[in-house]
């Protein structure tokens, strides 16, 4: 891959586009390519001493999160090591009260797959009855009452309202 002039990018050669993620911003239809390491660092909530939590970038569901293991080689749930377990529900019991005081969800979804990131981490979903508010964006859960799989996919906010929903919830911990 190769830089050329400012924000502009030759990708004629060979990427590894697992390594990246594409940017859009709705409003002015620019998309920027950005290192997925780069990116998911910036949506850090908090650091414990075992687990990390991290806004996801996708949200449908507003103020939906994940919870990380920082071990390395963490990938199984039932392989958490008693410093992870006791650990693991006290970062849990903190975002959802974080993000009770943030934004009142109605009731929560998880799910802990590694399907598409093989490593040890579990999804916390906020779902709602009712739409909310956020920086001028209204959120709905199109999926009340049933699995939030598949979601809007096509459903998303610009980074600066990530940034912002991030610090909200980051506040409240």
């Amino acid at each position: 891959m190769k830089v050329g002039k400012k924000d502009e990018v030759d990708v004629t050669g060979d990427v590894n586009w697992s390594k990246y993620l594409l940017i859009d911003n709705p409003r002015t239809g620019i998309v920027k390519m950005i290192k997925k390491e780069d990116f998911y660092k910036e949506l850090l909530i908090a650091d414990f001493k075992h687990w990390e939590v991290y806004l996801h970038e996708s949200q449908c569901y507003l103020g939906r999160s994940y919870i990380w293991a920082k071990r390395k080689d963490a990938l199984d749930f039932f392989d958490m090591n008693d410093r992870e377990i006791k650990e693991y529900y006290g970062v849990g019991k903190t975002l959802k009260k974080a993000l009770n005081v943030a934004f009142k969800p109605d009731l929560y979804n998880y799910a802990t797959l590694a399907n598409v990131s093989p490593h040890l981490h579990t999804h916390v979903i906020p779902r709602y009855k009712t739409e909310r508010e956020f920086s001028g964006i209204m959120f709905r859960d199109e999926r009340w009452g049933k699995n939030y799989v598949p979601y809007d996919k096509s459903f998303k906010v610009e980074k600066e309202i990530l940034f912002k929903i991030r610090d909200e919830i980051k506040r409240k911990i």
